[in-house]
């Protein structure tokens, strides 16, 4: 490996506030197919596949374990349908986009310029590609704690008030029963490091400040901002989703 990647890897590392034994082991996951087949190294590099299928299995297990463990009030139902939308495609390249995991991918030429960076089948892949690699270097414990330091307020906010969309939707119901109206959300500010920001977002309806929130993430902020805003119209929250 060389010198300027491994440098690479180890600002990665900084961002994710985690240690590794072997480089490598984070280099083959942020190696894209379509690199390692353009590749003219000789052998050609190792891809993410094989550890991205490690890496699913792993989030699956520490986000289960979490969920069964601390929501014990949650059905198997509930619990199905709310791991579905915290590991979806949609919420793992978010994760991926939180901690710059884009900017450290080894991605084919084609792939480079026409926004694979950006692209969140890619990201979602490599994140639990990551996940798998830190897993196989490190152990389950740190992999959790890890994944845990990502996802634990998204996970714990959306185990007791439902999916996440539940206080914007309903903020939409109630406002709008007069007529349609306009409804912005607008990120105000995000402080701390990187692998562990806090977002503020406020929310205006018709250009008239109602609610501000928040949040480990921007949607969880939109969700307080909107949950506040509820509160300070007087109007009822609604409850887990059926």
């Amino acid at each position: 490996m060389q010198d300027k990647r491994k440098e690479q890897l180890l600002e990665f590392c900084q961002i994710l506030g985690i240690k590794m034994n072997s480089l490598e082991h984070l280099n083959t996951a942020l190696t894209h197919t379509s690199y390692a087949h353009e590749s003219k190294e000789t052998p050609r590099p190792e891809h993410n596949e094989r550890v991205e299928f490690l890496g699913d299995s792993v989030l699956s297990v520490i986000v289960s374990t979490y969920m069964y463990c601390t929501f014990p009030n949650l059905n198997e139902g509930e619990l199905t349908k709310l791991r579905a939308h915290i590991v979806c495609e949609v919420s793992l390249a978010e994760y991926a986009r939180k901690i710059n995991l884009g900017e450290y991918l080894l991605l084919g030429k084609g792939e480079g310029m026409s926004g694979g960076r950006e692209r969140a089948s890619i990201l979602a892949d490599a994140f639990e590609s990551v996940l798998g690699a830190y897993y196989v270097d490190q152990g389950m414990e740190a992999a959790r704690k890890f994944l845990l330091g990502l996802m634990q307020a998204e996970l714990d906010f959306i185990c007791t008030h439902g999916i996440c969309s539940d206080f914007k939707t309903r903020l939409q119901e109630v406002v709008q029963q007069g007529g349609e109206v306009e409804i912005v959300y607008e990120l105000t500010g995000a402080k701390g490091p990187e692998h562990s920001k806090m977002f503020a977002t406020t929310v205006a309806v018709n250009g008239k400040h109602i609610g501000s929130g928040e949040g480990r993430t921007k949607k969880e902020s939109e969700q307080q901002a909107a949950k506040s805003a509820l509160k300070k119209i007087g109007a009822p929250l609604t409850g887990f989703p059926k």
